[in-house]
């Protein structure tokens, strides 16, 4: 059975970096289309990044994180990372990532999978 399992959150000055991660057990990562999603206190959880599984290569960032922060896949790892550069207040939240498997979606109601989060606090 598939489980994901995020680590890596955390407490970061604004203008900081943080890695999270998030580790498959039970199948393949290249089969699954992964994300990262996110909630802040009070709001409705909102979508990250996207990324295909490993045959079609597609990525998406959300605006609000584009050319701030990278996803990518290790499949020796199996494991799907965000890599979050010059973070912001606004990036605060927990941090889920969600798994389906193939076809690649945007959509949170189409992932099948969810992690339990990790926590990301961004002090100004």
């Amino acid at each position: 059975q598939l489980q994901l399992v995020e680590s890596g959150g955390g407490l970061v000055e604004s203008g900081g970096s943080l890695r999270l991660s998030c580790t498959v057990s039970g199948v393949t990562v290249d089969r699954y289309a992964m994300g990262w999603f996110r909630q802040a206190p009070g709001k409705e959880r909102e979508r990250v990044s996207c990324i295909s599984s490993s045959g079609d290569g597609k990525v998406y960032y959300e605006d609000s994180v584009r050319g701030r922060f990278t996803v990518s896949r290790d499949k020796a790892e199996n494991t799907m990372y965000l890599l979050m550069n010059s973070v912001k207040a606004e990036d605060t939240g927990d941090y889920f990532c969600a798994a389906k498997y193939y076809r690649y979606s945007r959509a949170p109601p189409d992932y099948d999978y969810w992690g339990r989060g990790t926590q990301v606090t961004v002090s100004s």
